[in-house]
Protein backbone atom coordinates (compact mmCIF):
# COMPACT_ATOMS: atom_id res chain seq x y z
CA UNK A 1 0.00 0.00 0.00
CA UNK A 2 2.91 2.57 0.50
CA UNK A 3 4.78 1.73 -2.44
CA UNK A 4 1.76 2.32 -4.46
CA UNK A 5 1.01 5.47 -2.46
CA UNK A 6 4.58 6.67 -3.32
CA UNK A 7 4.01 5.29 -6.90
CA UNK A 8 1.38 7.69 -7.12
CA UNK A 9 3.17 10.68 -5.78
CA UNK A 10 5.91 9.69 -8.43
CA UNK A 11 3.26 10.23 -11.20
CA UNK A 12 2.17 13.31 -9.87
CA UNK A 13 5.45 15.15 -9.40
CA UNK A 14 6.86 13.66 -13.23
CA UNK A 15 3.75 14.30 -15.38
CA UNK A 16 3.29 17.94 -13.86
CA UNK A 17 6.90 18.46 -14.50
CA UNK A 18 6.84 17.02 -17.86
CA UNK A 19 3.52 19.22 -18.66
CA UNK A 20 4.76 22.27 -17.09
CA UNK A 21 7.50 22.00 -20.51
CA UNK A 22 3.94 22.81 -22.75
CA UNK A 23 3.75 26.80 -22.03
CA UNK A 24 2.92 29.76 -23.00
CA UNK A 25 4.37 33.06 -21.86
CA UNK A 26 2.25 35.69 -22.06
CA UNK A 27 4.15 38.58 -20.64
CA UNK A 28 7.74 37.97 -21.62
CA UNK A 29 10.19 37.47 -18.85
CA UNK A 30 10.04 33.98 -17.31
CA UNK A 31 6.16 33.60 -16.29
CA UNK A 32 4.28 31.22 -18.05
CA UNK A 33 1.01 29.31 -18.77
CA UNK A 34 1.23 25.63 -18.70
CA UNK A 35 -0.44 22.69 -18.29
CA UNK A 36 1.52 21.33 -14.83
CA UNK A 37 -0.63 22.90 -13.16
CA UNK A 38 -3.63 20.56 -14.76
CA UNK A 39 -1.77 17.49 -14.08
CA UNK A 40 -1.37 18.40 -10.24
CA UNK A 41 -5.22 19.54 -10.00
CA UNK A 42 -6.38 16.09 -11.34
CA UNK A 43 -4.01 14.19 -8.77
CA UNK A 44 -4.85 16.04 -5.63
CA UNK A 45 -8.47 15.16 -7.47
CA UNK A 46 -8.13 12.22 -8.46
CA UNK A 47 -5.64 10.26 -6.12
CA UNK A 48 -5.96 9.96 -2.11
CA UNK A 49 -2.42 12.11 -1.53
CA UNK A 50 -1.74 14.76 0.85
CA UNK A 51 -2.35 18.32 -0.27
CA UNK A 52 -0.09 20.44 1.34
CA UNK A 53 3.07 17.65 1.61
CA UNK A 54 2.27 16.57 -2.66
CA UNK A 55 2.11 20.52 -3.29
CA UNK A 56 5.24 21.46 -1.50
CA UNK A 57 7.18 18.02 -2.92
CA UNK A 58 5.83 19.52 -6.45
CA UNK A 59 6.99 22.81 -6.06
CA UNK A 60 10.78 21.97 -4.84
CA UNK A 61 10.62 19.08 -7.52
CA UNK A 62 9.76 21.53 -10.40
CA UNK A 63 11.99 23.91 -9.82
CA UNK A 64 14.79 21.80 -9.50
CA UNK A 65 13.62 19.89 -12.17
CA UNK A 66 13.81 23.25 -14.72
CA UNK A 67 17.02 24.76 -13.35
CA UNK A 68 18.39 21.07 -14.18
CA UNK A 69 16.59 21.38 -17.61
CA UNK A 70 18.30 24.85 -18.27
CA UNK A 71 21.97 23.97 -17.25
CA UNK A 72 21.68 21.03 -19.35
CA UNK A 73 19.82 22.58 -22.92
CA UNK A 74 21.38 26.29 -22.34
CA UNK A 75 24.02 26.27 -19.79
CA UNK A 76 22.14 29.04 -17.97
CA UNK A 77 24.01 28.67 -14.38
CA UNK A 78 22.26 27.26 -10.66
CA UNK A 79 22.14 30.49 -9.46
CA UNK A 80 20.57 32.01 -11.67
CA UNK A 81 18.13 28.86 -12.47
CA UNK A 82 17.13 29.12 -8.82
CA UNK A 83 16.50 33.44 -8.93
CA UNK A 84 13.99 32.61 -12.54
CA UNK A 85 12.24 29.82 -11.44
CA UNK A 86 11.85 30.22 -7.63
CA UNK A 87 8.84 32.09 -7.92
CA UNK A 88 7.39 28.69 -9.54
CA UNK A 89 8.11 27.29 -5.94
CA UNK A 90 5.50 30.02 -4.03
CA UNK A 91 2.86 29.22 -6.96
CA UNK A 92 2.44 25.64 -6.09
CA UNK A 93 2.62 25.99 -2.38
CA UNK A 94 0.10 28.73 -2.73
CA UNK A 95 -1.74 26.52 -5.09
CA UNK A 96 -2.00 23.60 -2.09
CA UNK A 97 -2.72 25.92 0.76
CA UNK A 98 -5.77 27.03 -1.14
CA UNK A 99 -6.90 24.01 -2.06
CA UNK A 100 -6.43 22.77 1.59
CA UNK A 101 -8.57 25.68 3.16
CA UNK A 102 -11.42 25.40 0.67
CA UNK A 103 -11.47 21.76 1.81
CA UNK A 104 -11.58 20.93 -2.34
CA UNK A 105 -11.95 16.78 -1.27
CA UNK A 106 -14.84 16.99 0.52
CA UNK A 107 -16.83 19.06 -2.01
CA UNK A 108 -15.99 16.79 -4.97
CA UNK A 109 -19.40 15.71 -5.30
CA UNK A 110 -20.05 19.26 -6.34
CA UNK A 111 -18.00 19.87 -9.98
CA UNK A 112 -19.49 23.35 -10.17
CA UNK A 113 -17.97 24.07 -6.96
CA UNK A 114 -14.51 22.53 -7.62
CA UNK A 115 -14.50 24.06 -10.79
CA UNK A 116 -14.37 27.58 -9.07
CA UNK A 117 -12.94 26.95 -6.58
CA UNK A 118 -10.11 25.46 -8.43
CA UNK A 119 -9.72 28.73 -10.41
CA UNK A 120 -9.67 30.71 -8.04
CA UNK A 121 -6.80 29.08 -6.01
CA UNK A 122 -5.13 28.97 -10.03
CA UNK A 123 -6.14 32.89 -10.19
CA UNK A 124 -4.58 33.55 -6.74
CA UNK A 125 -1.58 31.53 -6.98
CA UNK A 126 -0.58 33.00 -10.17
CA UNK A 127 -1.20 36.12 -8.34
CA UNK A 128 1.32 35.58 -6.20
CA UNK A 129 4.06 34.09 -8.42
CA UNK A 130 4.04 37.61 -10.37
CA UNK A 131 4.09 39.50 -7.08
CA UNK A 132 6.89 37.25 -6.23
CA UNK A 133 8.44 38.02 -9.60
CA UNK A 134 8.15 41.80 -9.45
CA UNK A 135 9.65 42.03 -5.84
CA UNK A 136 12.75 40.27 -7.12
CA UNK A 137 13.16 42.46 -10.07
CA UNK A 138 11.98 40.48 -12.99
CA UNK A 139 10.66 42.54 -15.89
CA UNK A 140 7.02 41.70 -15.87
CA UNK A 141 4.34 44.20 -17.12
CA UNK A 142 0.43 43.15 -16.36
CA UNK A 143 -1.88 44.79 -17.70
CA UNK A 144 -5.94 44.24 -17.43
CA UNK A 145 -5.70 42.00 -20.56
CA UNK A 146 -3.27 39.98 -18.51
CA UNK A 147 -5.35 40.21 -15.70
CA UNK A 148 -8.23 39.21 -17.94
CA UNK A 149 -6.16 36.25 -19.52
CA UNK A 150 -5.01 35.04 -15.97
CA UNK A 151 -8.71 34.55 -15.07
CA UNK A 152 -9.66 32.85 -18.02
CA UNK A 153 -6.69 30.66 -18.27
CA UNK A 154 -7.68 29.76 -15.19
CA UNK A 155 -11.44 29.11 -15.44
CA UNK A 156 -10.14 27.25 -18.37
CA UNK A 157 -7.77 24.53 -17.27
CA UNK A 158 -9.73 24.16 -13.90
CA UNK A 159 -12.92 23.19 -15.08
CA UNK A 160 -10.99 21.11 -17.80
CA UNK A 161 -9.91 19.21 -14.76
CA UNK A 162 -12.96 19.12 -12.99
CA UNK A 163 -14.67 18.01 -16.09
CA UNK A 164 -11.67 15.23 -17.05
CA UNK A 165 -12.34 14.11 -13.73
CA UNK A 166 -16.27 13.69 -13.91
CA UNK A 167 -15.83 12.03 -16.89
CA UNK A 168 -13.48 9.07 -15.95
CA UNK A 169 -16.13 9.14 -12.82
CA UNK A 170 -18.65 8.13 -14.69
CA UNK A 171 -17.21 5.54 -16.71
CA UNK A 172 -15.94 4.02 -13.74
CA UNK A 173 -19.11 3.98 -12.57
CA UNK A 174 -20.89 2.84 -15.18
CA UNK A 175 -18.05 0.07 -15.12
CA UNK A 176 -19.07 -1.10 -11.77
CA UNK A 177 -22.67 -0.97 -12.53
CA UNK A 178 -22.02 -3.32 -15.39
CA UNK A 179 -20.33 -5.51 -13.20
CA UNK A 180 -22.88 -6.09 -10.22
CA UNK A 181 -25.28 -6.73 -13.10
CA UNK A 182 -23.41 -9.61 -14.19
CA UNK A 183 -23.32 -10.62 -10.98
CA UNK A 184 -26.83 -10.15 -10.30
CA UNK A 185 -27.21 -12.29 -13.15
CA UNK A 186 -25.30 -14.88 -12.01
CA UNK A 187 -26.55 -15.32 -8.73
CA UNK A 188 -30.12 -15.33 -10.24
CA UNK A 189 -29.42 -17.68 -12.21
CA UNK A 190 -27.98 -19.75 -9.51
CA UNK A 191 -31.02 -19.09 -7.66
CA UNK A 192 -33.82 -20.43 -9.80
CA UNK A 193 -31.51 -23.49 -10.47
CA UNK A 194 -32.20 -23.84 -6.66
CA UNK A 195 -35.59 -23.29 -7.04
CA UNK A 196 -36.24 -26.01 -9.72
CA UNK A 197 -33.76 -28.78 -7.32
CA UNK A 198 -36.22 -27.44 -4.59
CA UNK A 199 -39.23 -28.15 -6.32
CA UNK A 200 -38.05 -31.50 -7.64
CA UNK A 201 -37.03 -31.91 -4.33
CA UNK A 202 -40.34 -31.68 -3.28
CA UNK A 203 -41.97 -33.69 -5.71
CA UNK A 204 -39.55 -36.63 -4.66
CA UNK A 205 -40.86 -36.22 -0.84
CA UNK A 206 -44.59 -36.95 -1.85
CA UNK A 207 -43.38 -40.31 -3.52
CA UNK A 208 -40.64 -40.63 -0.20
CA UNK A 209 -44.07 -40.67 1.83
CA UNK A 210 -46.02 -42.70 -0.28
CA UNK A 211 -43.03 -45.71 -0.38
CA UNK A 212 -42.64 -45.22 3.68
CA UNK A 213 -46.72 -45.72 4.03
CA UNK A 214 -46.66 -48.51 1.86
CA UNK A 215 -43.63 -50.20 3.00
CA UNK A 216 -45.37 -49.43 6.99
CA UNK A 217 -48.87 -51.38 5.46
CA UNK A 218 -46.72 -54.28 4.04
CA UNK A 219 -44.71 -55.05 6.96
CA UNK A 220 -47.67 -55.33 9.05
CA UNK A 221 -49.04 -57.60 6.05
CA UNK A 222 -45.98 -59.78 6.19
CA UNK A 223 -46.78 -59.75 10.08
CA UNK A 224 -48.44 -62.87 9.65
CA UNK A 225 -47.69 -64.73 7.02
CA UNK A 226 -43.79 -64.21 7.20
CA UNK A 227 -42.61 -62.75 10.08
CA UNK A 228 -38.78 -62.58 8.84
CA UNK A 229 -39.76 -60.45 5.52
CA UNK A 230 -42.18 -58.35 7.69
CA UNK A 231 -39.26 -57.01 10.06
CA UNK A 232 -37.11 -56.61 6.37
CA UNK A 233 -40.32 -54.75 5.37
CA UNK A 234 -39.85 -52.79 8.39
CA UNK A 235 -36.65 -51.67 8.39
CA UNK A 236 -37.10 -49.87 4.57
CA UNK A 237 -39.96 -48.14 5.63
CA UNK A 238 -37.66 -46.66 8.78
CA UNK A 239 -34.87 -45.81 6.40
CA UNK A 240 -37.23 -44.59 3.86
CA UNK A 241 -38.43 -42.53 6.71
CA UNK A 242 -34.47 -41.25 7.47
CA UNK A 243 -34.20 -40.33 4.37
CA UNK A 244 -37.36 -38.26 4.24
CA UNK A 245 -36.15 -36.24 7.01
CA UNK A 246 -32.86 -35.33 5.64
CA UNK A 247 -34.72 -34.46 2.38
CA UNK A 248 -37.13 -32.16 4.72
CA UNK A 249 -33.48 -30.85 5.91
CA UNK A 250 -32.34 -29.80 2.35
CA UNK A 251 -35.53 -28.46 1.17
CA UNK A 252 -35.85 -26.06 4.66
CA UNK A 253 -32.13 -24.70 3.53
CA UNK A 254 -32.90 -24.03 -0.19
CA UNK A 255 -36.60 -22.61 0.30
CA UNK A 256 -34.89 -20.38 3.16
CA UNK A 257 -31.64 -19.08 0.85
CA UNK A 258 -34.68 -18.78 -2.22
CA UNK A 259 -37.15 -17.07 -0.29
CA UNK A 260 -34.01 -14.21 0.95
CA UNK A 261 -33.01 -14.04 -2.28
CA UNK A 262 -36.87 -12.89 -3.22
CA UNK A 263 -36.78 -10.80 -0.39
CA UNK A 264 -33.69 -8.23 -1.98
CA UNK A 265 -34.73 -9.10 -5.20
CA UNK A 266 -38.28 -7.72 -5.42
CA UNK A 267 -40.01 -6.41 -8.41
CA UNK A 268 -38.27 -7.69 -11.90
CA UNK A 269 -39.19 -6.26 -15.02
CA UNK A 270 -40.33 -8.91 -17.20
CA UNK A 271 -37.93 -7.52 -20.15
CA UNK A 272 -34.78 -7.86 -17.63
CA UNK A 273 -35.41 -11.24 -16.78
CA UNK A 274 -35.74 -12.50 -20.69
CA UNK A 275 -32.00 -10.31 -21.33
CA UNK A 276 -30.86 -12.45 -18.85
CA UNK A 277 -32.19 -16.15 -20.05
CA UNK A 278 -31.23 -14.72 -23.32
CA UNK A 279 -27.64 -13.69 -22.31
CA UNK A 280 -27.28 -16.56 -20.72
CA UNK A 281 -28.13 -18.59 -22.84
CA UNK A 282 -26.01 -16.84 -26.19
CA UNK A 283 -22.97 -18.10 -23.77
CA UNK A 284 -23.78 -21.49 -23.08
CA UNK A 285 -24.16 -21.17 -27.10
CA UNK A 286 -20.45 -20.23 -27.56
CA UNK A 287 -19.21 -22.86 -25.00
CA UNK A 288 -20.98 -25.36 -27.31
CA UNK A 289 -19.07 -24.28 -29.98
CA UNK A 290 -21.97 -23.23 -31.71
CA UNK A 291 -23.15 -20.05 -33.92
CA UNK A 292 -26.63 -19.00 -32.62
CA UNK A 293 -28.01 -15.59 -33.03
CA UNK A 294 -30.77 -15.05 -30.07
CA UNK A 295 -33.27 -12.27 -30.62
CA UNK A 296 -34.91 -10.95 -27.36
CA UNK A 297 -37.92 -9.32 -28.33
CA UNK A 298 -39.75 -8.43 -24.79
CA UNK A 299 -41.77 -5.49 -25.24
CA UNK A 300 -43.81 -5.62 -22.36
CA UNK A 301 -43.58 -3.38 -19.82
CA UNK A 302 -44.59 -5.35 -17.02
CA UNK A 303 -42.85 -5.96 -13.49
CA UNK A 304 -43.15 -9.53 -11.69
CA UNK A 305 -41.52 -11.01 -8.44
CA UNK A 306 -42.18 -14.61 -9.76
CA UNK A 307 -38.51 -14.43 -10.98
CA UNK A 308 -37.23 -17.96 -10.41
CA UNK A 309 -40.13 -19.69 -11.67
CA UNK A 310 -40.12 -17.77 -14.60
CA UNK A 311 -36.06 -18.18 -15.04
CA UNK A 312 -36.31 -21.73 -14.74
CA UNK A 313 -39.17 -22.53 -17.11
CA UNK A 314 -37.61 -20.04 -20.21
CA UNK A 315 -34.05 -21.28 -19.11
CA UNK A 316 -35.02 -25.02 -20.07
CA UNK A 317 -36.87 -24.12 -23.16
CA UNK A 318 -34.28 -22.21 -24.34
CA UNK A 319 -31.48 -24.46 -23.49
CA UNK A 320 -33.04 -27.32 -25.06
CA UNK A 321 -33.33 -24.92 -28.34
CA UNK A 322 -29.36 -24.46 -28.07
CA UNK A 323 -28.97 -28.09 -27.83
CA UNK A 324 -31.18 -28.98 -30.33
CA UNK A 325 -29.47 -26.77 -33.40
CA UNK A 326 -26.61 -28.12 -34.89
CA UNK A 327 -23.95 -25.82 -35.21
CA UNK A 328 -25.24 -22.26 -36.47
CA UNK A 329 -29.27 -21.16 -36.31
CA UNK A 330 -31.55 -18.59 -35.09
CA UNK A 331 -34.09 -18.46 -31.42
CA UNK A 332 -36.34 -16.23 -30.89
CA UNK A 333 -37.82 -14.84 -27.26
CA UNK A 334 -40.85 -13.07 -27.73
CA UNK A 335 -43.16 -11.73 -25.02
CA UNK A 336 -47.17 -10.62 -25.55
CA UNK A 337 -49.41 -9.23 -23.69
CA UNK A 338 -53.04 -11.17 -25.17
CA UNK A 339 -56.41 -10.40 -22.81
CA UNK A 340 -55.59 -11.47 -19.70
CA UNK A 341 -52.55 -13.27 -20.08
CA UNK A 342 -48.85 -12.88 -20.38
CA UNK A 343 -47.59 -15.41 -23.25
CA UNK A 344 -43.84 -16.33 -24.08
CA UNK A 345 -43.00 -17.66 -27.05
CA UNK A 346 -39.65 -19.39 -27.55
CA UNK A 347 -39.20 -20.23 -31.31
CA UNK A 348 -36.14 -22.04 -33.05
CA UNK A 349 -34.73 -23.28 -36.11
CA UNK A 350 -33.81 -26.43 -35.62
CA UNK A 351 -34.21 -30.09 -36.65
CA UNK A 352 -37.35 -30.17 -34.85
CA UNK A 353 -39.50 -32.41 -32.88
CA UNK A 354 -41.20 -35.57 -34.19
CA UNK A 355 -44.96 -36.14 -34.25
CA UNK A 356 -44.28 -39.39 -31.79
CA UNK A 357 -42.27 -37.33 -29.47
CA UNK A 358 -44.47 -34.04 -28.92
CA UNK A 359 -46.80 -35.86 -26.66
CA UNK A 360 -44.21 -37.52 -25.00
CA UNK A 361 -41.51 -34.89 -24.26
CA UNK A 362 -43.12 -33.45 -20.94
CA UNK A 363 -43.08 -36.99 -19.33
CA UNK A 364 -40.62 -37.24 -16.42
CA UNK A 365 -37.93 -39.13 -18.05
CA UNK A 366 -38.18 -38.89 -21.68
CA UNK A 367 -35.12 -36.98 -23.34
CA UNK A 368 -33.70 -37.57 -26.79
CA UNK A 369 -30.11 -36.20 -25.91
CA UNK A 370 -27.14 -38.12 -25.21
CA UNK A 371 -23.63 -38.24 -24.15
CA UNK A 372 -20.41 -38.83 -26.54
CA UNK A 373 -20.70 -42.07 -24.11
CA UNK A 374 -24.09 -42.45 -25.12
CA UNK A 375 -25.38 -41.80 -21.39
CA UNK A 376 -28.90 -40.32 -21.82
CA UNK A 377 -29.83 -36.97 -19.84
CA UNK A 378 -32.06 -36.59 -16.98
CA UNK A 379 -35.46 -35.95 -19.51
CA UNK A 380 -36.68 -33.93 -16.45
CA UNK A 381 -36.49 -30.21 -17.45
CA UNK A 382 -39.47 -30.10 -19.32
CA UNK A 383 -41.32 -31.81 -17.18
CA UNK A 384 -40.54 -29.74 -14.41
CA UNK A 385 -40.86 -26.48 -16.75
CA UNK A 386 -44.62 -28.02 -17.42
CA UNK A 387 -44.98 -28.38 -13.63
CA UNK A 388 -44.17 -24.92 -12.66
CA UNK A 389 -46.58 -23.41 -15.09
CA UNK A 390 -49.30 -25.36 -14.26
CA UNK A 391 -48.57 -24.20 -10.71
CA UNK A 392 -48.64 -20.57 -11.71
CA UNK A 393 -52.00 -21.40 -13.41
CA UNK A 394 -50.83 -21.39 -16.98
CA UNK A 395 -50.44 -24.41 -19.40
CA UNK A 396 -47.35 -24.94 -22.00
CA UNK A 397 -47.66 -26.11 -25.48
CA UNK A 398 -45.53 -26.85 -28.66
CA UNK A 399 -45.73 -26.82 -32.06
CA UNK A 400 -43.04 -28.41 -34.84
CA UNK A 401 -42.34 -28.85 -38.06
CA UNK A 402 -39.05 -29.68 -39.30
CA UNK A 403 -36.83 -26.66 -39.72
CA UNK A 404 -39.04 -24.87 -36.75
CA UNK A 405 -40.12 -25.33 -33.12
CA UNK A 406 -42.20 -23.16 -31.49
CA UNK A 407 -42.91 -23.74 -27.56
CA UNK A 408 -45.86 -21.14 -25.76
CA UNK A 409 -46.31 -20.62 -22.12
CA UNK A 410 -49.47 -18.57 -21.12
CA UNK A 411 -49.79 -17.46 -17.71
CA UNK A 412 -52.42 -15.23 -16.68
CA UNK A 413 -50.96 -11.97 -15.96
CA UNK A 414 -52.52 -11.07 -12.98
CA UNK A 415 -50.41 -14.29 -11.04
CA UNK A 416 -47.29 -12.82 -12.83
CA UNK A 417 -47.90 -9.18 -11.89
CA UNK A 418 -50.06 -9.23 -8.32
CA UNK A 419 -49.16 -12.18 -5.81
CA UNK A 420 -49.79 -13.17 -2.00
CA UNK A 421 -47.05 -14.41 -0.03
CA UNK A 422 -47.92 -17.63 0.27
CA UNK A 423 -48.17 -18.35 -3.53
CA UNK A 424 -43.94 -18.31 -3.60
CA UNK A 425 -44.50 -21.08 -0.75
CA UNK A 426 -47.38 -22.90 -2.77
CA UNK A 427 -44.87 -23.80 -5.34
CA UNK A 428 -42.00 -25.07 -3.33
CA UNK A 429 -44.57 -27.26 -1.23
CA UNK A 430 -45.92 -28.08 -4.69
CA UNK A 431 -49.19 -27.10 -4.36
Amino acid sequence: MRDHRLFIWVVILLSTALLGEVKMIPFGGDFRFSLGIAAYFFGLLWFSVPVLATGLSAGLFIVFFRIVMDASLYGIPWTEGIVQHMPVFFYYVTFAVIISLLKIKTNVEYPLKVGFYGAFADIASNGAELLIRMVSGSPTMITIHGVLMIVLIGLLRSFFVVGLCNMLAIRQVRAQGEQRRQELERLMLINSDLFEEAFYLRKSMSHIEDITRESYRLSKELKILSPPHAAQALHIAENVHELKKDSQRILSGLSKIIQQERMLSKRIPISFLCSMVARANKNYSLLLGKTIELDNRCDVNLSTDEIYPLLSVLNNIVSNAVEAIESQGRIELRVDLEFDSVVFYVTDNGPGISHDELDLIFHPGYTTKFDDEGNSSTGIGLSHAADIVRLLGGNISVYSVPGQTRFEVRIPSERLIQREEADHAEILSGG
